[in-house]
Parts: structure tokens; C-alpha cells; sequence
């Protein structure tokens, strides 16, 4: 295994410290090249022939492989395609036909609001009577009544980093006989992740934070192998088909995890993800975890001691943060738009939270104290108050 940090694997510009990767992944070396070759040597050169010369139908398959080894999933039980919304949407369906006679739909206020769109946009479809019932994350576990259907819920809270009890939080769900959906997007590749172990039904997540996959890399989707062959899809995709090349007219499941297919395999980002993954092979993830703990330890002693006035967001404990830290201050937005023209690269989410991920594959200690005294001298000389850094951006 490789030791951390590996910053000569990462594309990162001089003097950058990069502490979003919890949004956007860095470039990995090569991977520029690796696509450069899918478009000139094979789809240039091959075009249409590509599908069956280069492997691209496999693609999905064998990507999703790589990735069930990060979360703890068995080979055969991850496929890749769409965007996550879209595999929420796959899933949540899928889960609720395994429960018929139950009409709720239970998540927590930490969830992605995208994830809660699809939920909404589902029930508004379906119109016989089911409910998105919300409870602050902390109760969780005590909401799982007998009415629940699904559980649906982020392991890592996208603002504050709070992290659920996955084998806890899956426990509660099946004792109260609901269906456990689980969204990785904060977690693979940042937290160790084992979905077989607590037995959830799914799990859905993106590839383009920790994974470093690129700007709008593909999901992925991962249903149980021993309800896989019951799931009917809502979304009966083409290449969801057992046979898509008989073009039969009615349409009949994949007999695994392909099922979940839906759309054309999107070859190009794809590849950019497939070469990022390779980096895994060299990476374990308990010394991972064990540095990203460090790391936002570290990051939390020297920004109480420099910057009392902000007010920490994350949880205190480790053990129930994943690979981010946040801290609030009304005068958030502003002083985040100050780090980035510094070159210390976080983001914000509203109300007032500056988010700051902590990525052990290229960030070291050197990087956390640079980005506290830069973030201290911002906020000692005011220098966050300029016009400016009060002006919204589109993408906060």
C-alpha cells in the first residue's frame, strides 16, 4: 500500500491547498491522457466497433466492481450510470413495491435536498397516499414505527459532516420491518463503508467527491443479491433489458444487478472515473481514516485557538464525523469567497456554514496550518468585507 498523502498523483495547482474535495475531486495524473485515448483511439478510431473492441457495455459492470470493493459489497452488486438523483429515484421505487402495505417514507432534516426531491416527486407520481416523514437525525432510530416502508437516508450529513451508525441506524429499520436505503455520497471513498455487513437492501452514491471521477461522473446503485431478482424497475431502461439486442417489445428484467441499468453507459466520463479508481488499489482504507481524523482534528484545535469567534458545526467527535469540518459564522459566504481568492479552496452551504473537507490522499498537516493562518489573518483584518466577497455566485 502506498504511504499518504500521494500528492504527485493529483493535478493541483501551485500553492492551491484544496480542501473540497468533499464537492469536487481533484484531477488524478493521467487521467487527462486516458480520455485523450478513449476519443482519438477508440471512438475516433473505431467508432460504433468501440462497443464490442474496447469493452464499453462491460463498462458499467466492471467499473461498479471497483467500486463495491469501497463499500463493502460482494463482485456482481454494483452497477454504474445516470446521476445519483436518478438512482435515489430507482431505488426509493424499488423499495416501496417491497413493502405495499406501508405508506411512509422516513428521512432526516440532514438529507440532501435532492435526495428529498425525488421522495417528493415519487409520492406525487404514485398518489395513494404516501408520506415524506422528516425527523431531526438524531432520532432516527426511534422513528422507525410499524408504518415505516423505507428508510431513507445519508450516512454523512453534506452539511455539518455528522455521521450515522450505519449497522445502528440498519438495525432499527429491519427491527421495525422497513426497507434500508442508504446514500454515500460523503462516504465512498472518505469513511470505511461495509453494506453487506449491516444487511441494508441499497445503497446509492455519486463519484465525482472523494472518488475524484470528475464533474458529473456517474452513480452508482447497489441492491442486496438476494432481493436483486424481485426488483421490478420503474425505470425500465433499454439496457435494463436481459436481452437488449433482441429488441423484444415488452420488457423483462436483467437477471442481476443490470436490471438497474437505465440509459447509454456515458463511456467517456466513465473512463475518467475507471482511471481514479485505480488509485484505490494502492490505498487502505483504515490508514485513510485514521489520517482524515488527524487532519480534521488537527484542523479543529487551531481554528478554536486562532479563530474564536467562529462556531464549530461538526460534531466534536470523531467518531460520529465523517471527512469534513464545518463552522458557522453569520458572515460565512464572505469570508469563504476571501479563503478561495487566497487559494484555500472550501465552499459554503447555506444558512452560514463553511465547509472544509479533509481528504488524506493529497492534504497533509503542512496544508491545515496554512489554511488556519491564512483564514485567521482574513478574519483579523476584516478583509472578507469587501463588496466582492458579498456578491452570490451561482454555485456557492
Amino acid at each position: 500500500m502506498t504511504r499518504l498523502p500521494m500528492k504527485d498523483r493529483f493535478s493541483l495547482p501551485d500553492g492551491m491547498i484544496y480542501l473540497d474535495g468533499n464537492s469536487l475531486g481533484p484531477l488524478p495524473v493521467g487521467t487527462a491522457e486516458k480520455v485523450q485515448d478513449v476519443v482519438q483511439a477508440q471512438w475516433g478510431a473505431h467508432l460504433i466497433k468501440g462497443w464490442n473492441l474496447d469493452g464499453w457495455m462491460a463498462q458499467p459492470a466492471r467499473v461498479g466492481n471497483r467500486i463495491a470493493r469501497l463499500i463493502g459489497a460482494p463482485e456482481g452488486s454494483v452497477t454504474m450510470g445516470d446521476t445519483l438523483s436518478v438512482k435515489v429515484f430507482q431505488a426509493l421505487s424499488a423499495a416501496l413495491k417491497m413493502r405495499p402495505d406501508r405508506r411512509v417514507i422516513l428521512s432526516d432534516s440532514g438529507n440532501f435536498p435532492s435526495d428529498l426531491y425525488m421522495a417528493e416527486g415519487l409520492i406525487q407520481q404514485l398518489g395513494q397516499g404516501y408520506e415524506l416523514r422528516i425527523v431531526a437525525p438524531e432520532d432516527v432510530a426511534s422513528a422507525m414505527t410499524d408504518d415505516v416502508a423505507v428508510a431513507m437516508i445519508t450516512q454523512v450529513d453534506y452539511r455539518t459532516g455528522r455521521m450515522h451508525d450505519m449497522a445502528q441506524v440498519t438495525a432499527a429499520a429491519h427491527g421495525a420491518g422497513a426497507v434500508m436505503l442508504w446514500d454515500l455520497a460523503h462516504s465512498a471513498g472518505a469513511v470505511p463503508v461495509d453494506v453487506a455487513a449491516c444487511n441494508a437492501e441499497f445503497s446509492v452514491g455519486c463519484t465525482y467527491k472523494y472518488l475524484n471521477g470528475g464533474p458529473g461522473a456517474p452513480a452508482f446503485i447497489y441492491a442486496r443479491p438476494d432481493i436483486v431478482a424481485d426488483i421490478q424497475p420503474a425505470l425500465a431502461g433499454w439496457l435494463g433489458h436481459d436481452a437488449p439486442f433482441a429488441f423484444e417489445t415488452g420488457y423483462r428484467p436483467a437477471a442481476g444487478i443490470e436490471r438497474m441499468r437505465v440509459g447509454t453507459p456515458p463511456v467517456i466520463q466513465m473512463t475518467a472515473l475507471e482511471h481514479a479508481l485505480g488509485l484505490w488499489d494502492e490505498v487502505d482504507m483504515a490508514e485513510l481514516r485514521e489520517r482524515s481524523v488527524a487532519l480534521g482534528e488537527l484542523f479543529i484545535a487551531l481554528v478554536e485557538e486562532k479563530c474564536p469567534e467562529l462556531v464549530l458545526a461538526s460534531p466534536r467527535d470523531a467518531n460520529q464525523r465523517g471527512s469534513q469540518v464545518s463552522f458557522a459564522s453569520k458572515n460565512g459566504y464572505a469570508v469563504m469567497q476571501a479563503l478561495i481568492a487566497r487559494d484555500v479552496i472550501g465552499d459554503f452551504r447555506a444558512p452560514d456554514i463553511m465547509r472544509f473537507g479533509f481528504t488524506p490522499l493529497y492534504i497533509d498537516e503542512d496544508d491545515v496550518r496554512g489554511a488556519v493562518d491564512i483564514l485567521a489573518d482574513i478574519l483579523a483584518t476584516r478583509s472578507w468585507d469587501r463588496p466582492e466577497y458579498h456578491q452570490k455566485r451561482d454555485v456557492t
